[in-house]
């Protein structure tokens, strides 16, 4: 019976998970608690998985764990203005298309142009209704992501296609249940970066469904089985205490 049950609970998280993959994921940087309380509670009931920042500091680090499908920036935040952030996101690679919503009390036209200038997307002023929010953000979004789905992640020998879903090493197809997928798609959106096992259950499984940090080594296990044939280097580097990374100087 509760070999049942827990095949029942195993197939809710698994359709969870898929889930909350398909859902995009905003970041909110904001210094004001109750404007993000705010942001929160109306992303989520459309239907966005939020992550949050409260300065420009945590929103960096934030989208160094995982990249957002859009971001919505405050100008004015301790220790790092938002303004630097954009500047930031717009030079790396992996952000350098994400779309940047600056959310700010600057009401000056000087003001938006700057904001603008330096890689926002759209700009809004305090108070905004989350009706028009949420139109600009699909928006944004409807023009951004068949541009990002359609683009081919490559590493080492390796190439994921996210639109066809297919997996190629060397020339090889490479056969990966639907965890090892969003895993292998994760790490190669992040090469060379070590991940923790609760890291890559916040990114791949999703902050809210919860399963033990031992279920990313089975399924690193089940990856590496598949990615790896005869004679073809482990690409999956365990570091010891700290998780896991995609890297050719695996051992």
């Amino acid at each position: 019976m509760s070999g049942v049950a827990g095949s029942a609970g195993e197939r809710a998280r698994r359709g969870a998970s898929r889930e909350e993959q398909v859902r995009p994921r905003v970041l909110c940087v904001e210094d004001d608690p109750a404007l993000a309380v705010m942001l929160r509670y109306n992303l989520e009931k459309l239907g966005y998985v939020v992550d949050e920042a409260s300065d420009g500091q945590e929103a960096l680090l934030r989208v160094a764990e995982v990249t957002p499908d859009i971001v919505l920036l405050d100008w004015m935040l301790p220790s790092l203005s938002g303004l630097e952030v954009c500047r930031q996101l717009r030079r790396r690679p992996e952000t350098r298309d994400v779309p940047v919503i600056m959310l700010t009390a600057r009401v000056e036209e000087s003001d938006s142009i700057r904001g603008l200038n330096t890689g926002a997307d759209d700009y809004i002023t305090k108070p905004f209704s989350m009706e028009a929010l949420a139109a600009r953000m699909r928006a944004l979004l409807r023009r951004v992501r068949p541009q990002q789905g359609s683009r081919l992640l490559e590493f080492h020998d390796i190439v994921l296609d996210p639109t066809e879903h297919r997996v190629t090493r060397g020339g090889r197809a490479v056969h990966l249940g639907p965890t090892e997928f969003r895993l292998l798609e994760f790490f190669l959106r992040h090469p060379r970066r070590v991940f923790a096992r609760e890291a890559l259950l916040d990114a791949v499984w999703g902050a809210d469904i919860h399963v033990e940090a031992r279920t990313v080594d089975v399924h690193i296990r089940r990856l590496r089985k598949a990615l790896n044939g005869p004679g073809e280097t482990d690409v999956v580097r365990t570091v010891r205490s700290a998780g896991y990374a995609l890297d050719v100087d695996a051992v």
